[in-house]
């Protein structure tokens, strides 16, 4: 059975770096695209970036451009956010989520439980 572990949240100041990872395991074959969203309190679900892993382009946010990077360890089944520059206004749970075929022959999204990240002073 596939799942998700996102690790790497937790309570940072304004200003301050986070770097966030994911690893998914049980039964891939493959991953097609992997990405991370984010909710915050009283709001919906919103993507954060994205990465089709066939040629590594990554897509982002206008909220993340210039400050958030995707990226994945090649080989492994894991993707990362890094996180500069970090706002109150980032303050969210952050949840990886991967589009993949499993050994099975099925396609499709998975969902990690997510991973708090606080940003205050």
């Amino acid at each position: 059975q596939v799942q998700l572990v996102e690790s790497g949240g937790g309570l940072v100041q304004p200003g301050g770096s986070l770097r966030l990872s994911c690893a998914a395991s049980g039964g891939i074959f493959s991953i097609y695209n992997m990405g991370w969203y984010r909710q915050a309190p009283g709001k919906q679900r919103e993507l954060v970036a994205t990465l089709i892993t066939r040629d590594d382009i990554a897509n982002y946010a206008d909220s993340a451009k210039g400050r958030f990077t995707i990226s994945r360890d090649h080989g492994k089944n894991t993707v990362h956010l890094q996180m500069n520059s970090l706002k109150p206004e980032d303050t969210a749970v952050y949840y990886c989520s991967m589009t993949l075929w499993t050994v099975t022959g099925s396609q499709m999204d998975y969902w990690g439980k997510g991973t708090l990240v606080t940003v205050s002073s």
